[in-house]
């Protein structure tokens, strides 16, 4: 394949195509991405490194000049609705699409779609997946048609289900096919892998490629192994023949952030089993598949002594495909709770650091330092590092220092993070930015914290009304300490 060729990409706002494109950017080549808003792509750090065009797939003329002047394009559209009519909607959009790409003389389509018999009656979404697969090869444009089952990573809509419904609930009374329904999950990572293998191998022409990972697991067994990755006890699951489709996807709205039209249609392909059949259709991309251990454990959200990898972060990597990231739905990175206030001083920004980077030790907390002495004895009494171990420096932070509790993870001239060491039931962190204003300065302060499981969550909400009463204070001391230090607070 020329390197200079120009890669369309449709569907690139969503978690497969978003993954996608910065990685085709990073192969060197030039994309072209397709959105019906140009309002989608604009929190994207690769936006100004590709072209948009807004088109409609809908509309045959905008799909014609989306397309003009193409080589390759990577078909990823599709609908997650749970009305009866969007096969139809998505087998027009196929429509036009293979008749421009016929039109442009593209080189080369490759299609995601859906793992499962083409006999199956069961799944309407797996069978207008693989109808859109016949009317894109139908067409005079080679087709390279993958076929995945569950995609594992932070913002895979089944994977943020399959999280949600382990975290927040212990116990969970769930429909019969959840302990018998097969299917072969397959990790972000080794999907992009595979998409970008076959753009411009003349071998892939005209071939549909089954992809998946090396487990052939049940719902129940996937479920259990993310208890295990996520270190909490294997839920109890208690299976019965009466929950339909219907009453289990108002269930997973029920605990779970996924809008229920979305939970329908994904409980709706996941009745079905959705493995790889023979070996003879699979791409072969030189490495071998992650285990869904692995895939699970990239997935669910980790410390890291330097960065909080949830999607609230503002850092990313493209070598970890399965991580969440900023431009991920809502629902997408697990569960994060969080404190958050801010305040405007008349100081200036460096002296505002300078009273929170004093925080700890012999300094204290600015706010209710007894109670923060309380909670480090019951840490103590639990087995953890409680309070006593105060600073290395009155004033002087560095990146890995003790605080009290807390360690320093990150700080930089305007910004310092602390992680909680102490024993909590998740990961929680303390954060201070402070930015500079026209009258002086603002500060912001968070409390965030990754609760795990349904006890994570207890925890916080017990503790939500000290939370409020302790930072509020904390963050109007730190202003007023900076601005007329008092001997005593």
């Amino acid at each position: 394949m020329v390197e200079s060729e120009l890669i369309v990409v449709t569907g690139s706002t969503g978690y497969v195509g978003g993954r996608l494109v910065p990685r085709l950017l990073e192969a060197g080549k030039r994309v072209r991405c397709v959105t019906r808003s140009i309002e989608s792509l604009q929190d994207r750090s690769w936006t100004q490194d590709v072209e948009i065009v807004v088109a409609n797939l809908d509309k045959k003329n905008e799909v014609k000049d989306a397309l003009a002047g193409a080589d390759r394009a990577f078909y990823l559209v599709h609908s997650m609705s749970a009305t009866r009519d969007f096969a139809s909607a998505e087998q027009k959009m196929a429509e036009n699409f293979i008749e421009a790409a016929d039109l442009a003389e593209l080189k080369q389509i490759i299609y995601l779609g859906g793992l499962g018999m083409e006999n199956t009656e069961k799944s309407l979404h797996l069978q207008s997946r693989q109808k859109v697969g016949k009317i894109l090869a139908d067409g005079l444009t080679p087709v390279t048609e993958l076929r995945a089952a569950i995609i594992i990573g932070s913002g895979s809509a089944s994977f943020e289900m399959l999280r949600s419904l382990v975290e927040v609930l212990p116990i969970m009374i769930v429909p019969k096919w959840v302990t018998k329904t097969r299917c072969q999950p397959i990790s972000i990572g080794n999907v992009l892998e595979n998409l970008l293998h076959v753009l411009g191998s003349d071998e892939s022409f005209n071939r549909v490629f089954e992809i998946g990972g090396p487990e052939i697991v049940t719902y129940q067994e996937m479920m259990d192994m993310y208890s295990d990755v996520a270190g909490l006890r294997r839920r109890i699951i208690l299976p019965v023949p009466v929950l339909t489709p219907r009453l289990s996807s108002h269930w997973v709205n029920l605990v779970s952030p996924l809008p229920f039209t979305l939970a329908r249609a994904l409980i709706d392909s996941l009745t079905t089993d959705v493995i790889v059949h023979g070996t003879d259709n699979e791409v072969v991309t030189g490495r071998s598949p992650d285990s869904l251990e692995n895939a699970i454990g990239k997935a669910v959200t980790r410390v890291q002594e330097m960065e909080i990898p949830t999607r609230w972060s503002d850092t990313s990597s493209y070598s970890d495909p399965a991580r969440p990231e900023s431009s991920d739905p809502k629902w997408a990175g697990g569960k994060v709770l969080v404190d958050r206030r801010s305040l405007s001083s008349t100081a200036s920004p460096e002296s505002i650091m300078d009273t929170v980077r004093s925080l700890g030790g012999d300094t204290g907390w600015f706010a209710f330092n007894w109670i923060w002495a309380i909670r480090g004895f019951m840490d103590k009494m639990l087995g953890g590092v409680g309070v006593r171990r105060g600073r290395r420096h009155p004033k002087d932070l560095r990146v890995g220092d003790t605080v009290d509790f807390f360690k320093v993870t990150l700080i930089t001239k305007f910004r310092l993070q602390l992680l909680a060491e102490m024993k909590v039931p998740g990961h929680a962190w303390l954060e201070w930015t402070v930015e500079e204003t026209n009258d002086g300065s603002r500060i912001r302060q968070q409390a965030l914290f990754v609760p795990k499981g349904v006890i994570g969550r207890a925890y916080w909400y017990a503790l939500l009304p000290f939370h409020i009463l302790i930072f509020r204070r904390m963050l109007g001391n730190i202003v007023k300490i900076t601005e007329e230090p008092p001997s005593n607070f």
